[in-house]
């Protein structure tokens, strides 16, 4: 079965800080819903049209585990709290076996 994964691009965080409370109801919800993450603001090199802002990269052991966790409640609360003022690419995808 194929890994299920949330890419998250950041391109505008006009107040980095208040990512602080979607973070803390994120956090849980993606355990909850059998996330890893693998990458969280680390550092970036980008090529081409790349963005070099923040990056989030969570695995999941499969897309429909991914999709599930995405559509939560738990998650869904998380995404309520993001702040305004944020510029934010999200994809889920699946990874090849």
């Amino acid at each position: 079965m194929a890994k299920g994964y949330w890419v998250s691009v950041y391109p505008a965080i006009s107040d980095p800080e208040m990512l602080t409370a979607y973070g803390e109801l994120a956090r849980p919800a993606v355990q909850a819903g059998g996330g890893r993450t693998l990458s969280r603001g680390g550092r970036v090199v980008a090529h081409e049209a790349g963005i070099t802002q923040r990056v989030v990269l969570v695995e999941f052991d499969s897309f429909e585990e991914a999709v599930a966790a995405y559509e939560s409640e738990a998650y869904q609360k998380a995404l309520a709290a993001l702040p305004d003022g944020l510029e934010r690419d999200f994809r889920i995808i699946e990874g090849i076996d």
